[in-house]
């Protein structure tokens, strides 16, 4: 049976009925209300009326004997808190029990218009962040095979995020998180074979789930490759790199390109997924700005390679290719003997997955080609990245941020 652990949302109705109980008994007592088997508890002193007042919790308040004596509504107080206190006494032990019985059916019993995510990574943790910005009470549901106590308790109490743990292709698991009733179901995990299977779990087991249904491939040769499935054209597929290199074409190049002329000279340093999906959204939504893209990378032959098996070359511009390692000298002089780098329509994007030399490189280029656009990588948001490409003139972005920037309304339950 998979684990449940439900999101702490502070004070549950048992506390507040509680501490109402108790002030309800003690009030009775200060009143100068007795008991018949302890006439002189409305006499006695603070602690002891607070002892006998706790006492109506468990069984021994019954030892206490009916209200006596006092005013009316002071009788009235005691008599609510000696129905009252063992009643929700009782009713926390059957909770406990029902809870240690049937975990998960309690935990799910009445969800619904709740999200569902697959998956406890980086990814999920980025959309929590931005869907608590504009759904702070929505109920959210993250069912994954195994997690880190410390992601745990990241998303319950950060996120209040009810936390499954199972696997999301079983069909018995899946049942149990109501995906039927869910507004959203998105599968953020890292394996992308899952992901995709899961999809077709929900697909074939949920009517109308086609529209809710969103799916991460991590690996973004197999999503273009699974782009004529059922289960893709079904479903919203999306790699992270499209997410971050379409907000980075559309917030920092776009604008840039129309206030240079002529058109201008992009160098992508590092040609990886990142750098690939950057030249598949310029050719997509900056044609006619670029003169020439020049491509430094370790492995810029193969990479080019399977780039344009799935990726058609404009021929609106000229492509220059460079192999070799972004952090040598020797290479950015190979560059600038083929391509100029002086004026301010250049723009360099250090995208390789080294965060240091992406950066480090961009302050040598800072010196080089003082007018130049340059634009440094890193995984995750850096307030030091960020103060150092303040100091040198450096867009420092990271992938996260942009991901989380470029999330879609309706992922968020938003209207577009």
């Amino acid at each position: 049976m998979a684990n449940i652990s439900e999101p702490s949302s502070g004070p549950g109705w048992r506390s507040v009925a509680g501490v109402a109980i108790f002030c309800s008994a003690l009030l009775g007592f200060q009143l100068g209300v007795g008991a018949s088997e302890r006439p002189d508890i409305g006499q006695g002193g603070l602690l002891v009326q607070c002892y006998y007042s706790l006492s109506l919790f468990v069984v021994g308040g019954v030892d206490l004997g009916t209200p006596q004596g006092g005013p009316f509504i002071g009788r009235l107080l005691l008599w609510i808190a000696y129905f009252g206190a063992p009643l929700l006494t009782a009713s926390a032990v059957i909770d406990a029990l029902i809870r240690g019985f049937s975990p998960q059916s309690w935990a799910l019993r009445r969800v619904q218009d709740h999200i569902i995510i697959g998956g406890a990574g980086e990814l999920t943790l980025s959309y929590l962040r931005v869907l608590r910005q504009h759904q702070p009470k929505a109920t959210v549901i993250v069912a994954c095979k195994h997690i880190d106590p410390s992601i745990e308790n990241e998303l319950k109490h950060g996120y209040h995020a009810i936390v499954a743990v199972g696997d999301i292709t079983h069909e018995y698991f899946l049942d149990q998180l109501r995906p039927a009733h869910a507004r959203k179901i998105l599968l953020l995990g890292n394996d992308s074979l899952r992901n995709y299977e899961a999809a077709s779990i929900i697909l074939n087991r949920v009517e109308d789930s086609a529209g809710k249904l969103v799916i991460h491939c991590e690996n973004l040769r197999f999503m273009r490759a699974m782009a004529s499935t059922r289960v893709a054209r079904q479903c919203q597929t999306f790699n992270t790199y499209h997410l971050a290199a379409s907000g980075l074409v559309h917030n920092h190049l776009i604008d840039h390109f129309h206030k240079t002329q002529p058109r201008d000279t992009v160098i992508l340093a590092g040609f990886g997924r990142f750098g690939q999906i950057i030249l598949e959204q310029l050719q997509e939504h900056a044609r006619g700005e670029m003169e020439t893209v020049a491509i430094i990378d370790k492995d810029a032959h193969r990479r080019l390679m399977v780039a344009d098996e799935q990726m058609a070359f404009s021929g609106e511009y000229r492509r220059e290719l460079f192999e070799g390692d972004i952090s040598h000298p020797e290479i950015w002089e190979q560059l600038r003997s083929k391509v100029p780098l002086t004026g301010e329509d250049t723009v360099v994007v250090l995208g390789t997955g080294r965060e240091e030399e992406n950066l480090r490189t961009a302050i040598w280029l800072r010196r080089h080609f003082p007018k130049a656009k340059l634009i440094a990588r890193s995984s995750r948001e850096s307030r030091f990245a960020a103060e150092v490409g303040a100091e040198h003139s450096i867009i420092s972005i990271s992938i996260t941020q942009l991901v989380e920037d470029n999330i879609p309304p309706d992922w968020l339950l938003e209207s577009t």
